[in-house]
């Protein structure tokens, strides 16, 4: 259920074309009720999908899952469970509409947080909810939906650098990497799927642990959003220092010169060079 589901094409052709009767439901353009219709048939058992069709109208969406079906089998003890589809995307897009905003339930309790960029990783994430009673945020990127390559952690004994990729970024990541390593540098990559709990193998936490300049996040939300306090459990664990990249602290415009991107290769190559150089990156 959502919005606009066949008016865009389909979610961006990732919804079968399906009638009502058939399970797709049209919600009106009212953004706040939205979520509090899905929270209600996640109560009544329907293990709804909810698609947010721009993650920064989460601002308005997210109100009532987040202080209803989020808290709901803790208080009450009765679940409501439902996957919240809410898509990212950037470039020309505005203030509001653009950009990762998963930071916005990040902190909040009773909610699961996913990222899933390729077709095994959701295929993953939806059978483990289909065998749980979880709310299960994914924060999905349209930049990701023609991805159909499969990834793993590329770790190194001693490592330079380890790059961690969240969402879009880790595209970025892997390119960056082979830039790198071309110029003699060690590099360790590792792909974070599930935000929260926050899953990370104990072999890539061994890899951050030994690499000489630290580690590097990358993110598709706001710098000062949930990567810092991702950055820090991270550190916690390895005594590591940790370089946050996602948005800068500005708005976006409707023009490319207003634009706020995640960050892209250059810049994951530059401040891996800054690093190895003792410089404030």
């Amino acid at each position: 259920m959502g919005q606009c589901l066949s008016a865009v094409g389909w979610v961006g052709g990732t919804l079968p074309e399906m009638a009502e009767e058939e399970g797709m439901i049209e919600l009106s353009m009212a953004d706040v009720a939205g979520g509090g219709i899905a929270a209600g048939s996640a109560l009544a058992g329907k293990k709804p999908i909810y698609i947010i069709r721009y993650q920064g109208f989460g601002w308005f969406n997210l109100p009532i899952i987040l202080n209803y079906a989020c808290k709901s089998r803790e208080i009450w003890n009765r679940p409501s469970p439902m996957i919240i589809r809410s898509i990212a995307m950037e470039g020309g897009i505005g203030p509001v509409a653009g950009s990762s905003h998963y930071s916005l339930c990040y902190r909040m309790p009773g909610i699961k947080i996913s990222a899933p960029i390729s077709p095994l990783e959701y295929e993953k994430m939806y059978k483990n909810f289909m065998n749980n009673q979880d709310v299960l945020y994914v924060s999905e990127h349209r930049g990701t939906f023609n991805n159909d390559e499969e990834f793993e952690d590329e770790l190194f004994e001693k490592s330079d650098v380890t790059i961690l990729g969240i969402s879009i970024t880790r595209l970025e990541m892997i390119e960056a990497a082979k830039i790198l390593r071309q110029s003699g540098f060690i590099i360790s990559v590792v792909h974070i799927v599930d935000i929260k709990p926050l899953v990370i193998s104990e072999r890539a936490l061994e890899t951050i642990q030994k690499s000489k300049f630290g580690f590097i996040l990358l993110d598709d939300d706001y710098q000062n959003g949930s990567a810092k306090s991702i950055a820090f459990d991270v550190s916690s664990q390895t005594n590591t220092f940790g370089k946050v990249i996602g948005l800068e602290e500005r708005s976006a415009g409707f023009s490319p010169n207003l634009d706020n991107l995640p960050p892209n290769r250059s810049q994951i190559v530059d401040t891996v060079k800054k690093l190895s150089k003792g410089v404030k990156a």
